[in-house]
């Protein structure tokens, strides 16, 4: 296949979204649609990996990778598995009030982990199922698609989800009941709102939105005014499906911001604190950067070269107020190709140049600590992650065509969501 650096930027791009489309291909049931976490063998499925393939599905069609009817008749059969399968929110179930269990195992579907019935990972899920649904426009299959996806986000009992307040939970178990922490602080939950405000059955509540916006942080930090959230993929979620450019909700148009102009300077402070390494971790630099959500090499307190260090497993980590142990995503810098192609692109380079090793099979690992040094080039995630797979395509795809933003705002419970939320501006 050649050197991954030998390539033109557009060639690298492309030859990079199709192995990360891949994913979805090599670790999907075909006869349900479920889609594995991870490519570890035993992985259970997670909802919001199927959203995410979803959307890339109308990807693959349109980069010849899948022909448009053996995508629509996969789409179809994940949408038949969620409608069909078990709501009654026990223990083993599927789901509940229209919302799933964040973890399904890969064949049967039912609940394992005792995980959470998980409202970001529904919405997530739905995005993709409104995604599809708004792409495949045709008769037959495409028709019973557009039908089904109209039914699941029907049938989503959002008010319940507010459980007697203003905002919403992250999740609820049957052993327990609602869990005890909500969402506060900017996150990647825009679009649940968004979603759960456009519901034309069971709405949220206009004040949860502005509720939930009375907890951010505007900051400025070394010298850039941003709506703070540390992990990068908070910046990212949300925007691989809707299209801030432009568009203003009351909390922005008091800054004079909008969403997409937040998340570059969020990258900008990526950048800036690559630069600055503040904890002096090995090769941190403007051009190596991407510290967000993903696996880690978990070996506790170690002491390497005279200073103590602590690493950390599967984690969300952050910038500029941590937790940092060195680790960085390498899909990460190339995720940012909408908000900023050279920083995105010079990274990425640099990167694959300095640890090709990052990018087996041209699919990029999910986490890569090149401090800890019990390894000869650093410690590398073990395979991949669906999560990272899917949002890489899907930014990508918004760089080259605006695809995945195009179709998502076609569906008019978007727009609806958006107006509720007090959006303004161009597109709407």
């Amino acid at each position: 296949m050649g050197d991954l650096t030998e390539l033109s930027d557009d060639a690298l791009v492309n030859r990079l979204q199709r192995g990360a489309f891949s994913y979805f291909l090599d670790y999907a049931n075909p006869e349900n649609g479920l889609v594995a976490d991870t490519s570890r063998s035993g992985s259970p499925c997670s909802i919001a990996v199927v959203g995410f393939a979803l959307s890339c599905y109308t990807i693959a069609v349109e980069n010849g990778w899948l022909e448009r009817a053996a995508a629509a008749n996969l789409v179809l059969k994940t949408l038949q598995f969620f409608t069909q399968s078990p709501q009654d929110g026990g223990p083993d179930s599927t789901g509940y009030k229209g919302f799933y269990y964040h973890f399904l195992d890969m064949r049967t579907g039912a609940r394992v982990w005792q995980c959470e019935l998980s409202l970001i990972d529904t919405a997530l899920l739905l995005a993709g199922i409104l995604t599809a649904a708004s792409y495949f426009n045709g008769d037959g299959d495409e028709s019973e698609i557009r039908a089904l996806a109209d039914a699941l986000y029907r049938r989503v009992d959002w008010r319940w989800a507010q459980n007697g307040t203003e905002t919403v939970s992250q999740g609820w178990k049957p052993e327990c009941g609602f869990l005890h922490y909500g969402w506060e602080g900017y996150n990647e939950a825009t679009i649940l709102y968004v979603l759960g405000l456009g519901s034309p059955t069971f709405p949220l509540t206009q004040k949860g939105y502005v509720s939930w916006g009375s907890t951010y942080q505007w900051e400025n930090l070394s010298d850039t005014d941003v709506l703070y959230s540390g992990p990068l993929f908070t910046h990212l979620f949300s925007h691989a499906w809707i299209d801030f450019r432009g568009i203003r909700d009351a909390f922005m148009r008091e800054k004079h911001s909008d969403y997409f102009k937040n998340t570059k300077a969020a990258i900008a402070l990526h950048r800036e604190y690559g630069e600055r390494n503040p904890h002096d971790f090995k090769d941190y630099n403007r051009n190596f950067w991407g510290i967000t959500a993903g696996d880690g090499p978990s070996d506790g307190a170690l002491q390497l070269d005279g200073r103590d260090r602590r690493f950390f497993g599967y984690m969300s980590r952050g910038v500029p107020y941590g937790p940092d142990d060195g680790t960085i995503a390498p899909w990460a810098m190339l995720a940012t190709l909408p908000f900023g192609a050279d920083a995105a692109l010079t990274g990425t380079r640099h990167l694959l140049t300095t640890y090709p090793q990052v990018c087996p099979n041209d699919r990029f690992a999910s986490g890569f600590n090149p401090t800890l040094t019990a390894q000869p080039d650093g410690w590398l995630s073990e395979g991949w992650y669906g999560l990272d797979q899917g949002l890489l395509a899907m930014m990508i795809e918004n760089y080259r065509t605006g695809l995945i933003w195009e179709t998502f705002r076609k569906c008019s419970y978007v727009k609806v969501g958006l107006k509720r939320a007090g959006f303004e501006g161009e597109w709407l």
